[in-house]
């Protein structure tokens, strides 16, 4: 059965009660809302051309918005790799540690894995204690594993997902801190050799190999599984991509005289695109959002598609409506929770979505539960109006993103691995990104299934790392050492 495109103001969403109740003034501000939120085809279709020759931008000697950010991970595995890695991953809440085996059946793995908390105290003290903190992790894992057993040099891919320059795969100059992080002494320095430094101290038979970012990692451990994967993607509080482009393609890279044919895995960093504010379609809310961020004139894109930013749209649009005297929503009542500034998060319009019930009961809860507010009927249905167009919207814009690197790179077909807490777990969000994909590349409506398909991903931080630095250490011993700086 082919897939019928959806009418450009649709989302996919079951129906919750009638409109026939509503008063005119909430009918009316709801139709507003939809022509404010909506996002036709034409629309996508302007915006994809943009991020095509943005991408083209990020790319050049001169640099453009989108940084485009050249991983040294040069080329797709087989799915042959094998032998023992470990991965470690440097969240802002905890840091995971794994093992992972690769065995010699084709695309099969093996992984044991331990969280540990990452203190607060650590986010703001001192680099030392930081680095020293990480090393102890590893020596606990590495002996609860290993026991007092002889183990050989194990080499590590670091999931180090903050912004950072990185000139070679074992480097990586940290550009700012991100996700609570403020600790003194590491920006603009290169992370490698502080970790390396604690792990000497301890004596760990462990050998830093590469330094890779999430969605590098979410390529490459899904391409482990799924040779068709050809893009990864993170839809979560962030959003990101990364893709395979070929050296000669990289003018940025020509001074360094590789083979033009040589692959090299891109972190777009595509959150930034449209910073100068030309194609998408912000509206007063997001605006606001700009100006109000730590970071105002940047990542225009992620501010609009991304998990932080969706409940605080949400939040402002009803805080907007309750201060409009015309418009009589939440009339008599104390809002003051819902005026905190990023009180909402993306689970919360999830959970508006989701509500099963015709009478909207469980939106009705959850707003007297977390907002002291008792909205009837009316507002009810609004309100899930504005969660649908705020998610629908997000969906579809990131279509765009997955849309231009197809154009530019000619992908007919292939399998996007996504993750994310937007990706695996937002209401609808696949559907509708799938929907836009559908109106932006034009395939006919006869198409038994969608050529291009964005799909679970596998574990970027754990199997994505891991199989970088199987890579990494298969080409150093095969001389190909472009884009490394310690090969012994």
């Amino acid at each position: 059965m082919a897939n019928p495109p959806l009418p450009a103001n649709s989302s996919v969403c079951h129906p919750a009660g009638s409109m026939v109740d509503v008063p005119k003034d909430l009918v009316e501000q709801i139709k507003q809302l939809e022509e404010l939120f909506s996002v036709d085809k034409a629309k996508l279709k302007h915006i994809t051309e943009h991020f095509v020759s943005e991408l083209e931008k990020g790319l050049s000697v001169e640099g453009g918005s989108i940084p485009m950010n050249p991983t040294w991970v040069t080329g797709y595995p087989t799915g042959y790799e094998t032998g023992t890695f470990l991965a470690l991953d440097m969240g802002g809440t905890n840091l995971r540690v794994c093992e992972i085996s690769l065995p010699e059946e084709q695309s099969e793995f093996d992984i044991v894995q331990s969280k540990y908390r990452m203190p607060e105290e650590l986010k703001t003290g001192k680099a030392e204690d930081l680095w020293e903190y990480i090393a102890d992790c590893l020596q606990q894992f590495v002996e609860y594993q290993h026991g007092g057993e002889e183990v050989e040099t194990l080499p590590l891919g670091f999931t180090f997902s903050y912004p950072a320059t990185q000139n070679y795969i074992d480097h990586g100059i940290l550009q700012r801190w991100t996700k609570g992080f403020d600790i003194e002494g590491v920006e603009g320095h290169d992370v490698v050799p502080m970790l390396e430094a604690a792990i000497a101290k301890k004596g760990l038979p462990i050998k830093l190999t590469a330094l890779i970012n999430d969605t590098t990692g979410t390529l490459i451990a899904s391409a482990y599984t799924d040779d068709t994967t050809k893009i990864g993607c993170i839809f979560g509080t962030g959003c990101n991509a990364a893709y395979m482009e070929n050296i000669g393609s990289v003018p940025k890279l020509a001074h360094m005289n590789l083979d033009p044919d040589m692959p090299i895995a891109i972190n777009c960093e595509w959150g930034a695109f449209d910073n100068e504010h030309l194609v998408l379609p912000r509206t007063t809310y997001d605006t606001k959002i700009d100006q109000n961020s730590p970071r105002p004139g940047q990542q225009a894109f992620e501010k609009m598609v991304a998990g932080l930013y969706l409940g605080e749209i949400f939040r402002l649009v009803l805080v907007d409506l309750h201060d409009n005297k015309e418009i009589h929503i939440f009339e008599g009542q104390n809002i003051e929770q819902l005026r905190k500034p990023y009180s909402l998060d993306a689970s919360y319009l999830s959970s508006i979505e989701e509500d099963p019930y015709e009478n909207l009961s469980e939106t009705q809860d959850l707003f007297l539960k977390h907002l002291d507010i008792k909205a009837n009927m009316s507002e009810l249905e609004l309100i899930r109006r504005l969660a649908e167009l705020i998610g629908t919207r997000a969906a579809r814009l990131s279509a765009c993103g997955i849309a231009a690197i197809c154009r530019k790179k000619d992908i007919k077909s292939c399998h996007v691995g996504a993750d994310g807490s937007v990706f695996n777990k937002y209401p609808h969000f696949k559907e509708r990104g799938a929907a836009a994909l559908r109106e932006i590349l034009d395939w006919p409506s006869s198409l038994r299934k969608d050529p291009i398909a964005v799909v679970a991903s596998e574990d970027g931080s754990g199997v994505g790392a891991a199989v970088i630095a199987a890579l990494t250490d298969k080409r150093i011993k095969e001389g190909n050492l472009a884009g490394v700086k310690h090969a012994s």
